[in-house]
């Protein structure tokens, strides 16, 4: 178990675990459910949500449970680089949506998981439950998966050491040397897919989208019902993809 620094303010680390909670696709919660899910009393909680409150950090909705306040939304803004990724990404990401009619996601690696940055739904497609800045597993989901394999070979093996491969499906990896496996093979052939390894009835395919360094700074993923997926539409998905990839590559190019 880490060791908290002895320097570090208790009642912001208890401030930011709480708005941690946040991130499991839930927008709304309540006073009982965050003192569960944080562990801390209700006596405690409640004081943490009126200071968050006063600052607002959080908000009440109409239902008296919190949701997030505008001064994230605000901060969040000032991350130049991912408010730059977003929105060079949203028409392409719309025009892939309309090509395959299915749900298009589009996120980057950070602390071992997937961050969506960005999302467009088809009308016909399957909707996702997903929100833009949450999270999602990386080594189960094709997204994070090919985010992985172009991942340096110290990252990955700092990964397999942090994150336990637990399984949310039969179809789900779980031994460290078989993820290594298709890494490789996702890094020789440029795209990654999910066949319900994260959900039962989900297909996911994702390609990297690269700068002019040939690093690759985000990914990009569309997701359907494996009622709809045929194997012999691989190539033809992957050609409409890798061109809203490369619209988003032509703005980025001095990332680095």
């Amino acid at each position: 178990m880490k060791e908290v620094n002895k320097n570090l303010n208790l009642s912001v680390v208890k401030a930011f675990k709480l708005l941690d909670v946040y991130l499991n696709n839930k927008e709304a919660w309540g006073v009982r459910e965050l003192a569960k899910k944080t562990g801390y009393n209700k006596t405690t909680t409640y004081r943490l949500l009126s200071t968050l409150e006063s600052l607002d950090i959080v908000q009440k909705n109409d239902d008296d449970k919190y949701i997030l306040g505008l001064k994230l939304f605000e901060l969040g803004n000032l991350v130049s680089v991912h408010k730059s990724l977003r929105n060079f990404s949203r028409i392409p990401l719309e025009n892939i949506a309309k090509e395959i009619k299915e749900t298009v996601h589009f996120g980057v690696l950070r602390n071992n998981k997937v961050l969506y940055l960005n999302k467009a739904e088809s009308e016909l497609g399957l909707k996702v439950s997903t929100q833009i800045g949450s999270y999602q597993q990386a080594y189960c989901s094709a997204l994070g998966k090919v985010l992985l394999a172009f991942s340096s070979k110290k990252q990955i093996s700092d990964y397999l050491k942090n994150v336990k491969l637990d399984a949310y499906t039969s179809n789900t990896i779980t031994r460290p040397e078989a993820l290594l496996i298709e890494l490789e093979q996702i890094r020789k052939k440029e795209y990654a897919l999910d066949m319900e390894e994260l959900e039962v009835g989900l297909i996911c395919i994702a390609i990297p989208v690269f700068n002019k360094n040939k690093d690759v700074v985000a990914g990009i993923s569309v997701s359907g019902p494996s009622s709809r997926f045929k194997p012999e539409n691989v190539q033809s998905y992957l050609a409409i993809i890798r061109k809203g990839a490369l619209e988003i590559e032509n703005h980025v190019h001095d990332y680095s």
